[in-house]
């Protein structure tokens, strides 16, 4: 049971948290004034070291580096101060360590703030003891620290606080993180409000995750507005805090289906202390693993649909088959023997070297079997006996080799398409004619990549460790099957939907496949995210009935209890449709929210809505793919992932939201983008799936 704690002037307790948080506030005070003041001093002493380097003193070269290094420092300590000035903590827990049996008092905040070098006076929210304010109820419990020590303690209070432009407004003493009073009442900002509140919010099921063990797979299935993306960021944020001594902002790479997407994904990773991290779209991911010129010979061209059938595990088993029978043929397991000087390699050191390099490709095992059979050569012929020894290492130099090692992987696929293509079942003339000509789309650079990793590959790369895929139901098993293989060494965080597959059969409907056959490591998890903080009532009791026919009930929405208005759908015709989404657009503005799209069905209309709208209202330019404030007009594909303020819906008309999956899951994805208002402005009879 969650009781408020009223804001008495003689409440003593009031009285006690007002003059520590007053007490914070000068200690933030001071300590902006003292890194401001280390930031310019070691700012300038850089600058005297790097003109005396410049001048040929390239003996000061490691003192510069070192005090580049305090400068660095001093900014990041001043960002962060900075950062907790206007509300320096969210939450405190007292507790009793059972092994030194003595009581703590813990502030948290989103950013750790300490008095000197010795003394923290408010706790990262990614300390291991900052887990006990999000997972713990009050008594007996524990939090572990680096290393996998568990330490026991009684929880005896947690307090959460209502904290607003440098004013302590009150608290709450409760057994959960928040409560849905404080939860609702950020929700309720707007936008760009409530990214700056998350930290305080964070909920058990997202807290789980976010500090989850980073050595192991997880995949999430989140509905709409459940905070999926969020968790996310919140969790590479908690790794570099915990794990940043085996894990570098380098080794991370974001993964999404579009710019607008991972614009709007990695706008908000500087507040949360992480900088440096690689972002790609899944295409040119791809595109980077398959290592091919794509600016001369190849170009992507989007999914060839009436291929869906390369989108399994079938295709992905006959393509390693296939590729298997190649390495077989190059590499046959049987003793390399010369009459002369008897077994130069047996068959069971064959066995063994494949084995010890098994992520190796065809052609770097051809070149350390060659090494091999050049170096038992030496071995086995007299030293003195130099002649021979020149004759037989010439004529094996290459004994491990074979023509098909010379064709490129675009040969190599296509000898394959016609070997499978050959069984039966699906023509190929065009798709061959397509290739040839170097057009390509994500499953045959998806292709490409696994045959170089096979075949190919000069040498191992291991340039990412930590994988996160977002709306990863945009991308097919087979996908996911390559990805597994080409990084085997890398961890995996897949966040998505699979309500909002508007792929069809080049998407995922379950997550079944990933499961089973790809992360299906004892140590990988699943994770359900079924309660949405994005919509309120209204919203996503709209939603949820189109839910209802997009997944026939699998995941429904747990809507946080955040009432507003009713989902306003209104009748016009063509021009005064466009006069009444001008006229709600700055009737929306008008209310405080600033973040609003206008959204289409596909890039055609929402090109034609953009020139009716823009003598009428400014629109912000989705193509240069930057997300903020401002009014956007997008088709529904790039919508996915992102939220507004509002959402105006237009004219989702029957003509193209037929009675079919697809079509019931785009405006599925179209409702929940909204998190406050949604407005229905059509010109034709709406869909059927509306009614």
């Amino acid at each position: 049971m969650v009781e408020r704690v009223k804001k008495i002037m003689y409440d003593k307790d009031w009285e006690v948290e007002k003059a520590h948080f007053n007490w914070c506030e000068e200690m933030i005070s001071h300590n902006l004034k003292e890194y401001q003041r280390k930031v310019d001093e070691s700012k300038k002493e850089s600058e005297k070291l790097y003109e005396a380097y410049q001048s040929g003193d390239v003996e000061l070269y490691d003192q510069l580096v070192v005090s580049d290094n305090n400068v660095q420092s001093s900014q990041n300590v001043l960002r962060k101060n900075q950062a907790a000035f206007q509300k320096p903590y969210f939450g405190r827990i007292d507790y009793v360590d059972h092994k030194f049996k003595h009581m703590e008092s813990i502030y948290i905040g989103k950013n750790g703030i300490s008095k000197d070098s010795s003394t923290v006076i408010i706790a990262d929210w990614r300390t291991p003891i900052a887990s006990v304010y999000y997972e713990n109820s009050l008594g007996d419990g524990s939090y572990t620290v680096p290393g996998g020590e568990k330490i026991k303690i009684d929880l005896q209070q947690k307090r959460t606080y209502d904290i607003d432009n440098h004013k302590l407004i009150g608290y709450f003493d409760s057994d959960a993180a928040t409560n849905d009073e404080l939860l609702v009442k950020y929700l309720a900002k707007n936008k760009e409000a409530v990214l700056s509140d998350i930290i305080s919010t964070i909920q058990d099921e997202q807290n789980y995750i976010i500090r989850e063990n980073p050595f192991k797979n997880i995949i999430v299935q989140g509905v709409a507005g459940s905070g999926k993306t969020t968790v996310a960021l919140h969790k590479i944020s908690y790794i570099l805090y915990n794990y940043g001594e085996k894990i570098k902002p380098v080794e991370f790479c974001i993964i999404g289906s579009n710019e607008v997407l991972l614009n709007y994904i990695t706008s908000g990773l500087p507040d949360l202390d992480v900088h440096n991290i690689n972002q790609m779209r899944m295409d040119t991911f791809f595109c980077s693993l398959a290592e091919l010129g794509w600016k001369k010979e190849y170009r992507l061209t989007d999914i060839k649909e009436t291929l869906y059938w390369r989108n399994s595990l079938g295709f992905a088993s006959e393509l390693e088959e296939y590729l298997n029978t190649i390495r077989n043929r190059v590499i046959p397991l049987e003793n390399v023997s010369d009459p002369s000087i008897g077994v130069i390699l047996s068959k069971e050191s064959i066995e063994e070297i494949l084995r010890r390099n098994c992520n190796c490709s065809v052609n770097y095992l051809v070149e350390i079997l060659n090494e091999r059979i050049e170096n038992r050569i030496d071995l086995l012929i007299n030293q003195k006996d130099i002649v021979m020894r020149k004759t037989k290492k010439r004529e094996y130099k290459s004994y491990f080799s074979n023509e098909i090692l010379k064709k490129t992987a675009l040969e190599l696929y296509v000898d394959f398409l016609v070997q499978y293509m050959g069984k039966g079942k699906f023509g190929i003339k065009q798709e061959v004619t397509e290739l040839m000509d170097g057009n390509l789309d994500i499953y045959d650079v998806a292709a490409l990549a696994l045959i170089i990793k096979r075949i190919l590959e000069e040498k191992e790369e291991d340039n990412y460790s930590q994988i996160i895929i977002d709306e990863a139901q945009d991308f097919g098993v087979m996908l996911y099957y390559v990805l597994r293989q080409i990084l085997p060494k890398c961890y995996f965080t897949i966040m998505g939907d699979v309500s909002q597959n508007v792929n069809d059969k080049m998407g995922l409907d379950c997550w079944d496949d990933l499961q089973h056959h790809i992360f299906n490591n004892k140590k990988d998890k699943f994770y359900l995210l079924s309660k949405s903080y994005r919509n309120t009532i209204e919203i996503s009791n709209f939603a949820g009935r189109v839910l209802e026919k997009a997944s026939a009930g699998i995941y429904k929405i747990e809507p946080v209890i955040r009432h507003g208005k009713e989902v306003n759908i209104v009748a016009e015709t063509e021009r005064s449709a466009i006069f009444k989404v001008a006229e709600l657009v700055n009737e929306i503005i008008k209310s405080g929210y600033n973040t609003i799209a206008v959204v289409c069905y596909d890039e055609n209309e929402s090109n034609w809505l953009k020139e009716q709208l823009k003598n009428y209202i400014l629109l912000k330019d989705a193509e240069k793919n930057n997300f903020g404030k401002g009014v956007m007009v997008l088709p529904i594909r790039l919508t996915k992932g992102l939220e507004f303020d509002a959402v105006i819906l237009w004219d989702p008309n029957s003509g193209n939201y037929k009675e079919h999956i697809m079509d019931v899951k785009l405006l599925y994805v179209a409702i929940t983008r909204a998190l406050h208002e949604l407005h229905i402005v059509h010109k034709s009879p709406l869909s059927k799936i509306l009614k």
